[in-house]
């Protein structure tokens, strides 16, 4: 039996590139898929006409929000899936994408979602040969990744297939901070709750250009301090061990450490919050000064 996918699209002014998403969904190979697209309250009806064209499409426009998060949780309200998948109106899926991953979690009950990388594309959709999301070693992104991940990296958010049992543990999507940073929180809570299994495959393409939300860095400032929530949540749970929070909380202020040459004076005071002691910690000092001086 083929289970029912559910894929959330978020769109704001967007119907040109809408398109080319809403197909690359349409030219999957899995076919047992349900197609919500939630409308962030664009001032006109571009993408409301566009998806008129198709008869399998779910249109929900709401209240504007000023960015993807509301329109994903409003989107997963509105799903029945058994699999869960989130895809910018800007991105692109290979057609295999969904199959394979199906597939993956169909034979690995034990992990809550799958994931893989992105190949870049322009705005005309040429892919420029370069990648985002693939790390160095595999093992890296795959199994319990919970002390890797954190401060680390995160997923790219075109490319999980994720259990629906797994977003109902884990909650909706942070609707209380930066828009750009909320799925780096997301996904982070995730690695608490359940393994990652990791494809080394571009079976994503991810579009850059010059509206991309995740261009703008100083949202990213103040993400350290909504990561130690996490770990402080987790301790409490004691899903982790004293020594593992100290390690994660090591990780969140060398994140935080890195942000120096975005808003130094936000650095600072939010080094102090997540640790007041931090100035002798001699590997932060190197990381501030490294980052300064080049």
């Amino acid at each position: 039996m083929n289970p029912l996918v559910s894929i959330i699209i978020p769109t704001y002014n967007r119907a040109d590139y809408l398109k080319y998403t809403i197909d690359s969904v349409i030219n999957q190979t899995y076919t047992n898929t349900e197609i919500i697209v939630v409308d962030d309250g664009s001032p006109n009806d571009d993408s409301k006409e566009l998806c008129r064209q198709y008869s399998n499409i779910k249109y929900f426009k709401i209240e504007n929000s000023g960015g993807p998060v509301k329109p994903r949780n409003y989107g997963f309200q509105k799903s029945k899936g058994d699999y869960i998948a989130f895809l910018d109106d800007d991105d692109l899926w290979l057609p295999n994408k969904l199959e394979e991953q199906v597939e993956i979690l169909k034979q690995n009950p034990e992990f809550g979602l799958v994931h893989c990388y992105c190949n870049v594309i322009d705005e005309m959709g040429n892919i420029t040969g370069k990648s985002v999301g693939r790390p160095g070693s595999p093992e890296v992104k795959h199994g319990d990744v919970k002390l890797k991940m954190i401060g680390n990296w995160t997923l790219m958010m075109p490319t999980p297939l994720v259990r629906r049992s797994l977003v109902q543990e884990v909650g909706s999507f942070n609707e209380n901070m930066p828009q750009t940073a909320a799925d780096v929180e997301y996904w982070t809570r995730c690695s608490f709750v359940t393994k990652f299994y990791y494809q080394d495959l571009p079976l994503v393409r991810y579009r850059k250009h010059i509206n991309n939300m995740s261009g703008d860095k100083k949202p990213y400032v103040d993400v350290p301090l909504y990561l130690k929530q996490i770990i402080d949540n987790e301790i409490k749970k004691e899903r982790i061990s004293k020594t593992e929070y100290k390690i994660l909380l090591n990780n969140i202020c060398i994140s935080q450490a890195k942000q120096i040459t975005v808003s130094r004076l936000k650095t600072f005071s939010n080094l102090y919050k997540l640790n007041p002691f931090w100035m002798i910690n001699l590997r932060l000092l190197k990381v501030i000064v490294k980052r300064i001086i080049t």
